[in-house]
């Protein structure tokens, strides 16, 4: 009798853990075909909004401040040529050669993080996209796992133009202020198809931070960044897309 029950409760486990499996599998599968229907949608389709979008917004209404976004999309052949070696000269600038990840920066990174030091870096234009456009914004391993996930599907099914088109229309510059052709004509009323160099160069310097740092008041770091982000898109010249 005791080894009949015995036997039974085995039984109940294993068909426990089956259906288990059985669920974790479905889940997994409904994930993968889910999100890359949703990446190869956006290879078409422009992004309408991010979450940061979202999140700034809400944070304003918290505030009891006025909401406000500026955004236009523009398409990749509207936009300056410097401002696309300017983004590629500050912040990656081996957009064209590598898959996704820059290697060598991310362990830097990691190294530094290890030593207790500010991390800098690390993050492809590739990656920020993927946070900017499928993700929340935070640090936890989830989400970089998550990044690393949605970073390989738009390298699989977006070409680096896209890539570099999605960036240039999402990314934040400013307080309330998206992409390009927003920044280009709240700071120097212009299309961003006409920006110089050295308008470029200077939008380019306040990404890592475009709530604290201002074209309009550039810092003597920002002109310092603005003069090594121009020096770097002499160095990597005209780009082959």
């Amino acid at each position: 009798m005791k080894k009949q029950q015995n036997t039974n409760k085995q039984q109940t486990k294993t068909t426990l853990f089956q259906k288990i499996s059985k669920t974790i599998a479905k889940i997994s599968v409904y994930f993968l075909i889910s999100t890359t229907v949703w990446v190869i949608a956006y290879r078409f389709i422009n992004p309408p909004i991010t979450w940061l979008m979202i999140m700034r917004s809400m944070q304003k209404n918290e505030d009891g401040s006025t909401t406000k976004m500026r955004k236009k999309w523009v398409a990749f052949d509207k936009i300056s040529n410097n401002m696309k070696r300017a983004a590629v000269a500050a912040e990656d600038q081996l957009f064209l050669n590598h898959i996704g990840f820059d290697v060598k920066s991310i362990e830097k990174a990691f190294k530094n993080n290890e030593k207790g030091k500010k991390i800098k870096g690390g993050s492809t234009i590739s990656q920020q996209t993927a946070k900017n456009v499928f993700l929340w914004h935070g640090r936890s391993y989830i989400r970089k796992a998550f990044e690393a996930y949605f970073t390989l599907l738009i390298e699989i099914f977006w070409s680096k133009e896209r890539i570099l088109e999605v960036y240039l229309n999402v990314i934040e510059m400013g307080d309330g202020i998206y992409g390009a052709e927003a920044a280009a004509k709240y700071y120097f009323q212009k299309p961003c198809s006409r920006l110089t160099k050295s308008q470029a160069a200077l939008i380019a310097a306040c990404f890592p931070n475009p709530i604290r740092w201002t074209p309009k008041h550039p810092t003597k770091y920002i002109r310092h960044r603005q003069y090594l982000i121009l020096r770097n898109m002499r160095r990597i010249g005209p780009l082959d897309f």
